[in-house]
């Protein structure tokens, strides 16, 4: 015998549909589609809906300069260039140059202040390391000239002494970011192969997916691969903030100065930390 009327669950006490109604109805639930939050599709069997509203805008007014500016929270995000052991911690591929990495690790502090309230409310953070592959199949000479210039030494994917990492392979020590900082599961990871994190990588595609209009950029070196992932930013048509005292190089001090100047002339805005945590907590 078929009962066709509704059941009462004897666990919950609650009503059960019969078997052939809740899988008609299943079956119309519009189900989202998109990995990133704010804007997704919806979609079913027989339709698909794109006109999802974009998330309702969230501004903060950060004083900057040339001018102070307001950001959308609901389409901003972090970017974090380079915080990683070869570049800002004892036995990288700089010490093991030589050269005084000490300069680097000054925006762990600014960052360890401000990536919680950036977090909390709840702006992307990425990481954007150098993380080559091992064979280095896209890596062209040029690019191996740079980290091997007299083609003798430790070049790219060769081990440090000590440590035997490989310098900026992708899951080794020296392309790890510095313990100091921590990396959050929700967080993203980008790895990227030039002085650009925007060249050949999945970057844009990645903000472009979250709804990122704004970015604020942070880590090292200022005058190198931040400057050149931050103009590439913009000319891709995004807000640029350089947050200055979570940037550092060990380029000498009229290396930073050019790069400010210009950031503020051309390709966006400068600001600090202190500053972007005050307007978070307004």
């Amino acid at each position: 015998m078929i009962v066709e009327e509704e059941q009462m669950s004897s666990s919950t006490g609650t009503k059960r549909l019969p078997a052939n109604e809740a899988g008609a109805r299943q079956e119309d639930q519009m189900m989202p589609l998109g990995s990133a939050p704010g804007y997704k599709w919806l979609a079913n069997p027989t339709h698909v809906d794109m006109a999802m509203p974009a998330p309702r805008p969230r501004p903060v007014t950060i004083q900057a300069e040339p001018q102070s500016v307001t950001i959308d929270l609901n389409r901003t995000a972090m970017i974090i260039i380079d915080m990683q052991n070869d570049f800002c911690a004892k036995g990288g591929w700089v010490d093991h140059l030589g050269v005084d990495y000490s300069p680097d690790r000054a925006p762990i502090g600014p960052l360890q202040r401000l990536l919680p309230p950036l977090r909390n409310a709840d702006v992307p953070v990425i990481w954007v390391n150098w993380g080559n592959r091992p064979d280095l199949m896209n890596m062209p000479p040029n690019q191996l000239h740079l980290y091997k210039p007299t083609g003798v030494g430790i070049g790219l994917g060769e081990p440090l002494p000590g440590s035997g990492a490989h310098v900026l392979e992708k899951d080794s020590w020296a392309a790890a970011v510095v313990d100091e900082l921590e990396q959050k599961p929700e967080d993203i990871r980008v790895d990227k192969h030039r002085i650009s994190g925007f060249w050949d990588t999945p970057l844009d595609s990645i903000l472009r997916n979250l709804g990122t209009k704004t970015v604020l950029f942070a880590g090292v070196n200022t005058d190198q691969c931040v400057l050149h992932s931050l103009t590439d930013a913009n000319f891709l048509g995004y807000g640029c903030i350089l947050v200055d005292d979570c940037c550092a190089t060990t380029s000498p001090d009229y290396c930073t100065e050019a790069t400010i100047f210009n950031v503020k002339k051309c390709f966006g805005f400068v600001t600090n930390s202190g500053r972007v945590i005050k307007a978070l907590k307004t």
